[in-house]
């Protein structure tokens, strides 16, 4: 049974606000992952998983499970940090994007031709690579011109991993146009690989967004499908990182399922309202 099927069943725990507050700390310090500045509802959908995997319906049996059992705190991990991604994930925002972002941006880099790019929440990679072939398609034989750097971070290392491979299965990248597989992709094996040209542009690195250093000098971020997973005040304080992690003018993209909130959302005014677009409005 896979994941998602596990957690659209409920699942009888025995609940107490104890037990859950030790699991939390004991979840922290296992696998560095704060569980308090998650939605509490989403965090017990993704806990129920691992109890009925191990055959426990209490918060305080699963945590000695954490505490005893080596391979455990893996599992979890990797059910709290569950990965739902694919390239071009939301074409339509890509679109959107190398139509209503990618000519103002270039023609504004045409003196500097510095052009910097965060993937904030990369998971497997898959948008860092996404976004490196639209730019470069946009860029065309200008590329080599400009000083262009894609980050994507993660708190998971693991999909780190994945991600500095560039490796794909055949059946990943059906959707791609024989073009782009043709000048973006190398087959190896059983797999295509990103070229060169991707690698030299993109690095990875580990990092919490929510209580890491704030990073800065970007001129575009993506944080796509992550912020839905927070509360609202953390929410509120991430847009505002988010917003000061810019260069003036610079332009934010943001999950179709997100909303803005708190100050933020008088701080970036629209570029596509619907693929949830934004520009940076100097104050």
């Amino acid at each position: 049974m896979t994941a998602v099927n596990v957690l659209q069943r409920s699942v009888p725990v025995h609940e107490d606000d104890r037990d859950f507050a030790d699991l939390k700390a004991i979840i922290k310090k296992k696998i560095g992952f704060n569980c308090n500045e998650y939605k509490q509802a989403h965090l017990k959908r993704r806990l129920a998983v691992r109890l009925r995997a191990s055959n426990t319906t209490s918060y305080k049996d699963y945590a000695s499970i954490l505490l005893k059992n080596s391979e455990e705190p893996g599992y979890l991990k990797q059910v709290l940090t569950v990965n739902v991604t694919e390239l071009f994930r939301n074409p339509e925002t890509y679109e959107s994007f190398g139509r209503n972002v990618l000519p103002n941006l270039i023609r504004s880099k045409e003196s500097d031709r510095r052009i910097r790019i965060w993937s904030a929440g990369c998971s497997n990679g898959e948008e860092v690579h996404s976004i490196a072939i639209l730019l470069l398609e946009a860029l065309g034989s200008r590329a080599r011109r400009f000083d262009i750097s894609i980050l994507g971070s993660d708190i998971d290392d693991e999909s780190l991993e994945i991600a500095a491979k560039g490796l794909y299965k055949p059946k990943n990248i059906e959707k791609i146009r024989k073009e782009r597989l043709s000048r973006f992709f190398t087959r190896m094996d059983d797999y295509y690989t990103v070229t060169d040209d991707i690698r030299d542009i993109i690095r990875f690195k580990h990092h919490d967004m929510i209580s890491g250093v704030c990073l800065g000098g970007f001129d575009v971020i993506f944080c796509r499908n992550v912020t839905i997973y927070f509360d609202q005040k953390l929410q509120e304080r991430l847009y505002m990182n988010f917003y000061n992690s810019l260069n003036d003018g610079g332009y934010f993209v943001m999950g179709k399922t997100e909303t803005l909130v708190g100050p933020a959302g008088r701080m970036f005014r629209p570029v596509d309202l619907k693929e949830r677009i934004y520009q940076k409005v100097k104050q």
